[in-house]
């Protein structure tokens, strides 16, 4: 998680009516059952709070040890995302990362959304120049990789990927596709596979009754208002249909060494940076970053 939403920075405001008793709830972004046996469905105000607190502390310590020339040395980095996160900021993550990284082998790949005729009607056009806003149009010093439709008719995948110092993409067939009805890949999904016997959508039949019920395969329809969590919380993607990809490049990176591209590649400017980060950049230093602590909910 390098960067969330600007907003975040005033969640501390949004809990204030919660010194009162008769306005506790104020406290929590949302209230929700807790049947998920993995993860908390509430969320308190300061989880928001803390979020931000941690991602403007760590962009501006990666912004300070670049400028100091002291990422030479980090491994490489590989990130895998979908190009539409309702959770975390996707382009955060190449301004406050990647833009800073040396030339050593690092790679962020995307999940495009579902290009094929049939969401068309239905996708944000947000959605569809996603991936053309966060393509670099200058060389990078490192890899970007997009998991996208082979055409506009077709469910089958297919690999883009652009080296470092390089602007053209190469294209690989891959032998997976876009399973019908789902239109992108979610924040949760990525770390998830097909068959997971909780959140799989496909579940192992051997461990298919592990938990005594399966969220990845539930299709919810009904009245509105019956159910005890909104319908939009069944209908999130639960787990990846790109997984065995995800593993392949995983087992990949680790075998290969880190290794620059032999291409020169200009260093980012750093003029881009805003004053308020070019402040925090001044004054920020080891000793604020170990002692920094974040108070729990």
């Amino acid at each position: 998680m390098i960067g969330i939403t600007r907003f975040a920075r005033f969640a501390g405001l949004a809990s204030l009516p919660a010194i009162l008793p008769p306005f506790a709830k104020a406290a929590w972004l949302s209230v929700v059952p807790e049947f998920n046996p993995f993860k908390y469905n509430s969320f308190p105000v300061n989880g928001a709070r803390q979020s931000f607190r941690l991602t403007d502390a760590l962009q501006a310590q990666i912004q300070r040890l670049a400028r100091a020339s002291r990422l030479g040395s980090l491994p490489p980095v590989i990130t895998f995302q979908s190009v539409i996160d309702f959770t975390v900021s996707t382009p955060a993550i190449l301004t406050g990362l990647y833009a800073y990284l040396p030339d050593n082998g690092s790679e962020i790949i995307l999940f495009d959304v579902n290009r094929t005729l049939k969401f068309a009607p239905l996708l944000r056009q947000s959605s569809y120049v996603a991936v053309d806003q966060l393509t670099p149009s200058t060389p990078q010093t490192f890899r970007f990789t997009v998991i996208t439709n082979a055409g506009d008719d077709t469910d089958a995948t297919v690999e883009r990927s652009i080296a470092p110092g390089q602007l053209r993409a190469e294209v690989r067939p891959l032998n997976l596709a876009y399973p019908p009805g789902i239109f992108s890949l979610s924040h949760l999904a990525i770390p998830i596979p097909m068959d997971d016997p909780l959140f799989g959508m496909q579940p192992d039949p051997k461990t298919k009754g592990e938990y005594g019920y399966n969220l990845g395969t539930i299709d919810a329809r009904g009245e509105r208002g019956a159910l005890i969590v909104d319908q939009d919380y069944l209908r999130r993607l639960p787990s990846n249909p790109f997984f065995p990809y995800l593993l392949d490049r995983i087992d990949d990176g680790i075998d290969r060494p880190s290794a620059p591209s032999g291409h020169s590649i200009p260093t980012p400017p750093s003029s881009g940076l805003s004053v308020r980060l070019r402040a925090l950049l001044s004054t920020f230093d080891r000793s604020d970053a170990k002692a920094e602590s974040f108070e729990g909910p």
